[in-house]
């Protein structure tokens, strides 16, 4: 007999953890095409409410009976896939036609389609006031002047100025250069 100061005792609800690794179990169904969009936002609801952690397994029952070769299989497809696109990346970046850096002066050079900046590219997708390079003790800084179709440096849009140095791949709109020194 229980007495009237004792609480029932109720299983632990599923931590965010376990419905962290539900949700990725089902992201993965969706992605290998195992289940339908419709069904992944249902089990995903359902994953959210679940209060005990059975709940959680029922909805990844029929998911996880890959085995260990499937995995290995689609991870080695991954790794390729991922060995492809950084090859593309290196021969794209041989490529590239070389922007030799100028010697340090006080004053920047200005790149862009207007005729008087110090280094003029004729492209389309190059603004007329594009970017400038500034030598700073040593170092050389490229600073985008709020072009419309950004700067980049190694892939990655310039916001405010960064530093650049030989071998970086640097971008004015479409078009792509690689920065060497003398």
């Amino acid at each position: 007999m229980t007495s009237s100061f004792e609480r029932p005792v109720y299983p632990a609800r599923p931590s965010d953890a376990e419905r962290d690794r539900v949700l990725a179990v089902l992201r993965e169904g969706v992605a290998a095409g195992r289940l339908s969009q419709d069904t992944f936002l249902r089990r995903m609801d359902l994953v959210l409410s679940a209060r005990r952690a059975d709940e959680l397994k029922l909805l990844t029952a029929d998911l996880e009976d890959e085995g260990r070769l499937s995995r290995r299989v689609f991870g080695a497809v991954g790794r390729l896939s991922a060995f492809s696109l950084r090859l593309r990346t290196a021969w794209q970046a041989e490529r590239l036609p070389k922007l030799l850096l100028p010697r340090p002066s006080p004053y920047p050079l200005r790149i862009g389609r207007d005729p008087a900046n110090g280094l003029r590219l004729t492209h389309d997708t190059v603004s007329r006031h594009h970017a400038e390079l500034t030598a700073r003790d040593g170092v050389w800084v490229l600073r985008d002047l709020g072009s419309t179709n950004g700067t980049t440096v190694n892939g990655r849009r310039v916001v405010g100025a960064a530093v650049v140095g030989e071998g970086d791949r640097v971008s004015f709109g479409r078009m792509g250069f690689r920065i060497a020194t003398r």
